[in-house]
């Protein structure tokens, strides 16, 4: 029986980095239940380890507080930390006037006023620990009829499961148009199987790219989806134009008219440089007939790039990179998720075959430039 994710799973996915842009100012002003005046109360950066503490001040002698801050970025995800006592977590956008109402107990009550990306985050939440709640039963139901062997108690258990399932992820598909492209929607992705709702995902990622391109938040969001979307046989290849070693730009566009094999390799990648002779070996038997190499490197830093290339014979002038490792922005539009990888492109630049090594590649080649 599966398990569903818990509210801290899904955060641990969803908590990113630093951030830049425009600058905001928000203010976070509340009250706590059951504390006293003097406790302290900290801001911290959600999901960092070490924890970061951003901000801090203490209770009054009426058990509230406020804090005011700028917001550098379009989307940080905050954590309230209430006396080391209770942690509410908190989107913010910049320009939000948040209300927290907290217990200040460790599972006390909050509720977090002021802001929508907040409403939706504690209305995904209160569903999501429902859902747990329910498959906690379920799951010392489905151990008991185990033991029995009820195989009609187990099916029935696995159909509530899956029932319930869906109609969380129903419910998360209706919100989304509402959350448009807030920090919350992109918290709300997290309750959608990649596989089963690429295309739901897939226009939501396009909508952050068209709308809010320079959010950080978005931007690893838009490049997972980016990667999963990937380039099939039969698909005209996405345009690339990196820098090559010199830092001139090389579009891959200016090699139509050959076959050319893009590969995405590093000089980190052991299973890559384990490659390399037979890539070599491919291009000195079919460069004088109309077949190239574009190499897109997914390296770090310079310096090991241009060492391998050297250590490794490739004596092709189509070497490229923007040095943005796993964050490079053709390794996204490819989709390529692990390395070495290589697509085949015709004339035309339509890719014909992927991932083909060694032996397949050479009869690949043999047949279409024969």
């Amino acid at each position: 029986m599966k398990y569903f994710l818990t509210s801290a799973c899904v955060l641990a996915s969803f908590f990113l980095f630093a951030q830049t842009p425009p600058s905001k100012e928000f203010t976070i002003s509340g009250n706590v239940k059951n504390g006293k005046a003097g406790d302290k109360i900290y801001l911290e950066l959600g999901g960092v380890q070490p924890v970061k503490v951003v901000d801090s001040t203490t209770l009054n002698d009426k058990k509230a507080f406020t804090l005011k801050r700028t917001e550098l970025d379009e989307g940080t995800v905050y954590q309230l930390n209430i006396a080391k006592r209770q942690r509410v977590i908190l989107l913010v956008e910049g320009g939000e006037n948040l209300s927290v109402e907290a217990d200040g107990v460790e599972k006390g009550k909050i509720v977090v006023t002021g802001s929508k990306n907040n409403e939706y985050y504690q209305r995904i939440t209160a569903m999501n620990q429902a859902m747990a709640d329910k498959s906690k039963k379920w799951q010392e139901e489905y151990a008991a009829a185990e033991q029995k062997k009820d195989a009609k108690k187990i099916a029935a258990i696995q159909q509530q499961f899956e029932a319930e399932s869906q109609n969380v992820v129903n419910t998360v598909k209706k919100l989304l148009p509402e959350m448009g492209t807030s920090l919350v929607a992109l918290f709300a992705t997290n309750f959608l199987n990649p596989e089963a709702h690429l295309p739901t995902l897939d226009s939501l990622a396009r909508r952050f790219e068209a709308e809010r391109p320079n959010m950080k938040q978005a931007q690893v969001f838009v490049g997972n989806v980016k990667r999963m979307r990937g380039v099939p046989v039969g698909d005209v290849a996405p345009e690339i134009a990196l820098k090559n070693p010199n830092d001139t730009l090389v579009s891959l566009s200016s090699l139509r008219g050959k076959y050319v094999l893009i590969d995405f390799w590093a000089s980190w990648c052991g299973p890559c440089r384990q490659e390399n002779p037979n890539v070599v070996r491919v291009y000195n038997k079919f460069k004088d007939k109309g077949f190239t190499i574009y190499s897109v490197s997914l390296d770090k830093d310079k310096a090991p790039w241009l060492k391998a290339i050297e250590k490794d014979g490739l004596t092709w002038t189509n070497h490229v990179s923007d040095l943005k490792y796993w964050q490079s922005v053709a390794a996204q539009s490819y989709g390529v998720n692990g390395i070495p990888a290589t697509f085949l492109l015709d004339k035309e630049g339509r890719v014909i075959a992927k991932n083909l090594r060694g032996e397949e590649l050479e009869k690949k080649l043999e047949e279409v430039l024969k």
